[in-house]
């Protein structure tokens, strides 16, 4: 298996793209429950099935380009393959040094974020992101050795990785975190997503709570014919609860991780509703959270 993707990895992103446009509506088509999640989650979001039946290329596109990134030897620098709208925001956030937490959901290609940021800024502010290990043994190596790069760290999915997220921040650092994941059970809260109730992760709200760090949204979008990616930075139009910003304030803590929870998925909501062409629709979103706790909501000093 390594060895494939070290040769997919010499084709170029273009045809790379272009086969996985066949993977996924051959994944589409072959998985009945895939295909028909895919269409309920676009539907919970009120979507016509037009404007995101583009995701089922996108998903295959995901998955066809992973060779592309892991591959890449770490003196090659993405350069134009990625450009920056929104660059201010980070400019910012760093200037103002009490660390910055990176939202972004499974939309486009979400796996360049961090080593675009890593090959900007890492040598100001490196990056820790959070990193559960390939459940394939032959890729294992692989995906560490593509993850760990000048100015990009990585954290364990349990709590040692939270502490050390927690002391990034506290220094200055930076933190990436996808948080429209399902995380364990007793390691979220209930909040609404596009309407329906999904149990969502507080680790993200409780960095920022905890820290005092500023957070910005992040989306990463697949630019057409395989032309490489624009990273789109916001800031939050809502203040997370729970902080100095937070208008309502003085509530108790379950309240504030509910009203938290929902600031995020609100926040995520609107990234993917800029390109629901290119998210993950097929991701079981509204299951039960699993039994197993791998990462704690709550941090640690």
């Amino acid at each position: 298996m390594p060895t494939l993707f070290r040769l997919a990895a010499r084709l170029p992103l273009a045809l790379l793209h272009r086969v996985g446009t066949l993977l996924g509506w051959l994944a589409f088509w072959g998985s009945p429950p895939y295909r028909q999640r895919l269409r309920a989650n676009v539907a919970q979001a009120g979507l016509d099935w037009a404007r995101a039946r583009g995701a089922v290329a996108s998903a295959g596109r995901m998955v066809a380009e992973l060779p592309w990134l892991w591959c890449r030897p770490h003196d090659q620098p993405l350069g134009g393959w990625v450009r920056w709208d929104g660059a201010e925001h980070v400019e910012a956030a760093l200037a103002e040094g009490r660390g910055l937490l990176m939202l972004t959901p499974h939309l486009g290609c979400f796996e360049v974020i961090a080593q675009a940021y890593a090959e900007r800024w890492g040598a100001m502010s490196p990056i820790t992101a959070l990193y559960r290990p390939s459940r394939q043994p032959a890729l294992r190596e692989l995906v560490a050795q593509s993850r760990n790069r000048p100015g990009l760290l990585t954290a364990p999915a349990n709590l040692t990785g939270v502490r050390q997220m927690i002391r990034a921040l506290r220094k200055g650092g930076t933190v990436g975190l996808l948080p429209d994941q399902v995380p364990p059970q007793g390691m979220g809260v209930w909040a609404p997503f596009f309407g329906r109730e999904a149990y969502t992760m507080t680790l993200a709200s409780r960095l920022v709570q905890q820290t005092g760090a500023a957070w910005l949204l992040f989306a990463a979008e697949r630019l057409p014919g395989g032309r490489g990616y624009v990273i789109r930075v916001s800031v939050p139009a809502e203040p997370m609860p729970g902080t100095p910003a937070d208008p309502a304030g003085g509530q108790d803590a379950e309240e504030v991780a509910r009203r938290a929870a929902a600031v995020v998925n609100r926040a995520m909501e609107g990234l993917i509703l800029a390109r629901p062409d290119q998210y993950l629709w097929g991701y079981h979103r509204y299951k039960q959270p699993r039994p197993q706790a791998e990462v704690p909501a709550d941090g640690a000093d």
